[in-house]
């Protein structure tokens, strides 16, 4: 049996903040300002939607039910360390992750510099090859909130197979 599962988030960028995509930490300066994004954890847009794509997949919920912005456990999380855990429950559960197919909206920073690395990283935190893990980047072409550089979207399709 096979299950495919989608992923979307979207967090603002603000100044004073770091910026980690993919589990990696991308500098980003503008006009003399380092950006990140904001939210409740470390606001890692990319790993939350694939993590919703992987529990949406095995039926698992969404990462809003797993980790609650309401828990202060969850305060300033590294999203990393939150797809780890979900891998190995839904590992547990008997599903094994075949692909992942990602997205990540932003006018910039430019994604593709850090795109091997981004893969790498999800594919150790996933437990599976990297080649299984596709990142690419897309701009709106200054259009929308993402186009004039407010905030940052994600998407992400998984494959899981029951083992």
């Amino acid at each position: 049996m096979i299950r495919v599962g989608q992923g979307f988030d979207v967090h603002a960028l603000v100044p004073g903040r770091r910026l980690v995509l993919g589990g990696v930490e991308i500098e980003f300066v503008v006009e003399g300002q380092t950006l990140g994004l904001l939210g409740h954890s470390d606001a890692d847009v990319l790993l939350h939607a694939i993590t919703d794509a992987v529990l949406g997949a095995a039926g698992m919920g969404d990462i809003g039910r797993q980790y609650p912005d309401t828990d202060d456990a969850h305060k300033d999380a590294d999203s990393w360390q939150l797809l780890k855990a979900v891998a190995a429950r839904v590992r547990a559960a008997g599903w094994r992750l075949e692909n992942l197919d990602c997205t990540v909206i932003a006018q910039r920073p430019k994604i593709a510099p850090h795109v091997a690395a981004m893969c790498a990283r999800i594919a150790t935190a996933l437990d599976i090859e990297p080649a299984a893990v596709n990142v690419k980047g897309k701009t709106t072409e200054y259009l929308g909130f993402t186009g004039r550089g407010e905030g940052i979207a994600a998407m992400a399709v998984a494959l899981l197979r029951r083992s």
